[in-house]
């Protein structure tokens, strides 16, 4: 088995070698109809990409997929920010930690395991598979040989009778560890301690096993209940310094080496100097918040998963942390209950799941106003979303965005953002000449000294020019010519405090240039 996956290995890198050669083949050889899907498929690094649809760019070339995602999110983020080149990875093939495989059976192959046929629920058999890890990939072969011989029976999604569902490994990038979840249609599992034995004679570097129940019929892999039958119930992995707790239902990133790629540059954006409080908001098992907290003051991190929520607080322990606190709640609610209580808050990590962050999380968001938010994504059309809320409504901005390639031969990319806040005492490139502005038949009723005087007068508070000439415009007063915006088009305006203006708009009004109904 072992000696397929190596060769499927040599033929992708084959393939990268020689792209240009089998580009100009493939154009060649080009028909039509059954014949040219019959061409493609023969070609295909992988037999059941037709079938799978898990990974839509494995016959493109690395460099070309990468240049495709970065099109991708320049597309849709340009307009928000800098898009930074994309960082990819060196060795892009048997990436994934985690791995999982559905179980059935079918007519003259027996008990099966791959994954479901895209949009439908029929199994497609997988013998090997370029992004996963392969020994997880050979572990989930050998159950299913084991499942054989002990007459193991796969479960039926139609009827509801079976045995085994799935199969789950997740393995440790740095300690080698591995877990092995048996999903089962039954609390039972026949000649259980045999099995394990058999199993595990077979791949000492198991450390643990557990019997996941899900008698349910539903798409989800996992049931609520588990049982350890063998070792601690969970493995250890090492991430940004950092040692982690990791069970059966954790949230932990699927590409490890790309991972650390990302919380750096995440961290890089948060210029923590040591003394900022920070939330982590849809923390998982607290990845980021623990690889931060030796920079910050404090750390908040909030989930909503109670499992993960018990291991984040397991793993400061381990990495022995103490300005570190996580809370099982919605992030959005537990926002909105921080911005209740008038917490402050420097520094705001957001990982939300693919459709991106909730309406009432980032209205709590723009209450706090955090000094600086990094805002890491899966999914960059639910991100430009995401952004054009925050930019529209707040005085936000974004400063950089970085793609990372966390999940080669496919379509998808993750993307870290930098955004912080636009002060009122921000310079930009803009000359004014305000003082000496020609004023219009309407305006003679005050120069821009005059309604100075008449604020420090009043309330003894300065204004610029610029607060006067944006307040003008927001009345729609004309500011004439003499009004020379700079031609660089990355500016950001000298904004105006509410406080200021309600001084300014009082002067318009004592000096008839506005109505007091405005």
């Amino acid at each position: 088995m072992m000696g397929g996956m190596e060769s499927v290995f040599a033929e992708f890198k084959y393939a990268e070698e020689n792209c240009l050669e089998m580009e100009k083949k493939r154009a060649d050889s080009r028909n039509t109809g059954k014949e040219k899907d019959a061409a493609q498929k023969k070609k295909s690094l992988c037999p059941v990409s037709g079938k799978c649809g898990g990974c839509q760019l494995v016959d493109m070339p690395y460099k070309e997929q990468l240049k495709r995602k970065q099109k991708q999110v320049e597309l849709l983020l340009k307009e928000y920010g800098k898009v930074m080149p994309i960082v990819g990875m060196e060795e892009p093939a048997h990436y994934r930690n985690k791995v999982h495989a559905v179980f059935a059976f079918q007519k003259g192959r027996g008990i099966v395991s791959g994954i479901y046929q895209e949009k439908s629920h029929r199994v497609v058999p997988v013998e090997s598979c370029l992004l996963e890890n392969q020994k997880a990939g050979e572990i989930i072969q050998t159950v299913r040989e084991l499942a054989k011989s002990f007459k193991l029976k796969a479960y039926d999604e139609d009827s509801g009778y079976g045995l085994l569902r799935h199969v789950l490994v997740r393995v440790g990038h740095v300690t080698g560890e591995i877990m092995v979840v048996l999903v089962l249609g039954s609390p039972i599992l026949p000649s259980k301690k045999n099995f394990v034995n058999e199993l595990c004679k077979l791949y000492p570097e198991i450390t643990t096993i557990l019997v996941n129940v899900n008698n349910k019929r539903t798409s989800m892999v996992l049931g609520e209940k588990e049982q350890v039958i063998y070792g601690k119930g969970y493995i250890e992995d090492e991430l940004c310094g950092r040692r982690f707790k990791i069970s059966a239902k954790s949230f932990y990133q699927v590409n490890s080496v790309q991972t650390e790629t990302l919380y750096a540059k995440a961290a890089e954006y948060a210029k923590l100097t040591g003394k900022e409080t920070v939330v982590d908001a849809y923390c998982g098992i607290g990845t980021i918040a623990l690889a931060v907290a030796g920079q910050a003051g404090k750390v908040i991190g909030v989930e909503l998963n109670k499992d993960a929520v018990r291991d984040a607080v397991t793993n400061a322990k381990i990495n022995q942390i103490k300005n570190a606190d996580f809370y099982q709640n919605d992030a959005g609610r537990f926002l909105t209950q921080m911005a209740d209580a008038g917490e402050n808050v420097d520094v705001v990590f957001m990982d939300p799941p693919r459709s991106g962050s909730t309406e009432e999380f980032l209205d709590a968001l723009l209450r706090i106003r955090p000094k600086r938010v990094v805002y890491i994504s899966c999914e960059p059309e639910t991100l430009a979303r995401d952004l054009k809320y925050l930019t529209g409504k707040s005085g936000y901005r974004v400063r950089e965005i970085t793609p990372v390639d966390m999940f080669p031969f496919t379509g998808n990319v993750e993307t870290v953002v930098l955004l912080s806040q636009l002060k009122p005492d921000d310079y930009i490139d803009v000359e004014l000449d305000l003082c000496e502005l020609d004023v219009t038949a309407s305006e003679k009723a005050a120069t821009y000294q005059q309604i100075k005087d008449y604020v420090m007068e009043k309330h003894g508070v300065k204004v610029h020019t610029a607060y006067i000439a944006q307040v003008k415009k927001k009345y729609g007063l004309d500011m004439r010519k003499n009004y020379h915006q700079s031609k660089n088009e990355n500016y950001a305006a000298k904004q105006c405090t509410e406080e200021k203006e309600m001084y300014i708009k009082e002067a318009l009004e004592h000096f008839a240039m506005i109505g007091g109904d405005r």
